[in-house]
């Protein structure tokens, strides 16, 4: 995979002010104002460099506010560091190709992996099928 490397000032000229923030400084959109997107069958892309992370078939309802996932589309795109910001400890989940931050892992999801990969919706583009 060919890493995708922006100065700080490339990524805020082509990001979206919110974007930005969720995804180069780690910031958390609030629930319930991005999970727009279609409900149809596609790939949910990394807003930053486009690689492809998400099939919208994984995609289920959590009623968090986030979009939710159980399993990434390939497990090498989707990085997971430690988190304990907020005094809490999380796992974050990052796409491996541009170091975008996209969310957090959790352990509560449904069959058949038993996670739930909870993204900030302006982390994603989507891509419809066809």
């Amino acid at each position: 995979m060919d890493k995708v490397v922006k100065s700080d000032a490339e990524w805020r000229a082509q990001l979206s002010e919110l974007a930005y923030k969720v995804t180069r400084k780690h910031a958390t959109e609030r629930a319930f104002t991005h999970d727009d997107f279609p409900k149809a069958r596609g790939t949910f892309r990394c807003v930053c460099c486009d690689a492809p992370l998400f099939d919208a078939a994984t995609k289920f309802d959590s009623g968090t506010g986030w979009p939710s996932f159980w399993q990434p589309l390939d497990p090498e795109m989707v990085g997971e560091q430690e988190d304990r910001t907020l005094w809490m400890r999380r796992t974050e989940v990052h796409c491996n190709r541009c170091d975008a931050h996209l969310g957090h892992v959790f352990p509560d999801g449904p069959a058949p992996t038993g996670l739930r990969y909870c993204i900030n919706g302006v982390a994603l583009t989507f891509e419809p099928e066809g």
